[in-house]
């Protein structure tokens, strides 16, 4: 099983930003994918996760109205659209794989397979 990350980068506030997570191992829509992120000093938290037979989608309640988690099954990808980038934005992202069939949960802990991590640095 493998997750891998990307898509990071340096933009400016405001900007937007697609993450991907490509899936080896396991068929996307067997488990649920999640997105979180971590700054320096800070836990990790979670950004949103898509569960794995409905697809539905949960996300953290101060980021919903900016970011999208969205997956393509026949890619084996989920991705991550932020738009309208903030500095307090700026972490390390992480993808995560939950075994579960029904919904998904923001408890880093109770994920069992992690990608290796993207930054996103918003800067002026």
């Amino acid at each position: 099983v493998q997750l891998q990350a990307s898509g990071g980068g340096l933009v400016r506030p405001g900007d937007s930003l697609r993450l991907s997570c490509v899936v080896s191992g396991f068929p996307v829509n067997e488990n649920a994918i999640g997105w979180f992120r971590q700054a320096p000093g800070k836990e990790r938290e979670g950004v949103a996760c898509i569960s794995s037979s409905d697809g539905l989608t949960f996300y953290d309640s101060s980021l919903k109205d900016r970011f999208t988690i969205s997956r393509d099954i026949a890619k084996n990808t989920v991705y991550l659209q932020m738009d309208s980038l903030k500095p307090e934005d700026t972490a390390v992202y992480y993808c995560g794989a939950e075994k579960i069939t029904h919904g998904c949960f923001f408890i880093a802990n109770a994920y069992d397979y992690w990608g290796q991590g993207t930054l996103v640095t918003v800067s002026s």
